[in-house]
């Protein structure tokens, strides 16, 4: 078990994929955890819905990846989607939050119900966010990706 600043160290890898927008969606995740003797451990989460937008599945493969850690961690997560990552690292979600969810243009913001679900497991957990270039050949992201689309293919 890597431990940074005293929580243990997981990676997140989350993807998002929708056919239209709106339309059916989902989004896969894989969390990695190494234990003290580094054997590697994984866990493939994923999900999906008939009606949704990219952006929500993004978000909500990083949410189902956080809920899963049952205790506080250092979180190395990566993620394609500039949008969540941009959101929470510019302080935009946070401005948003402050102006009872109204965006700097005056238009309310989207997907109000993840980000009140996010917030608080950022809290929780000590995150650095690390965005890479979908489709781009991160083993990683492309498995995420391959989970998504399979459940993007349910609907």
């Amino acid at each position: 078990m890597i431990i940074e600043n005293g929580l243990p160290q997981v990676k997140i890898f989350s993807d998002g994929a929708c056919s239209g927008n709106p339309g059916p969606g989902g989004w896969g995740t894989i969390l990695q955890f190494t234990d003290p003797q580094g054997k590697l451990y994984e866990k493939e989460l994923s999900g999906g819905e008939a009606h949704t937008t990219n952006n929500r599945m993004e978000l909500s493969g990083v949410i189902a990846g956080l809920e899963a850690l049952v205790k506080p961690c250092a979180v190395l997560l990566t993620t394609d989607s500039r949008y969540v990552v941009d959101s929470v690292t510019k302080g935009w979600v946070y401005a948003w939050q402050k102006k009872g969810w109204v965006k700097a243009d005056k238009k309310p913001a989207l997907n109000v119900d993840l980000w009140e679900k996010l917030l608080p497991l950022l809290k929780k957990h000590q995150v650095t966010f690390n965005w890479v270039k979908g489709h781009a050949g991160h083993p990683e992201n492309e498995r995420c990706d391959r989970l998504a689309v399979a459940e993007r293919m349910k609907f």
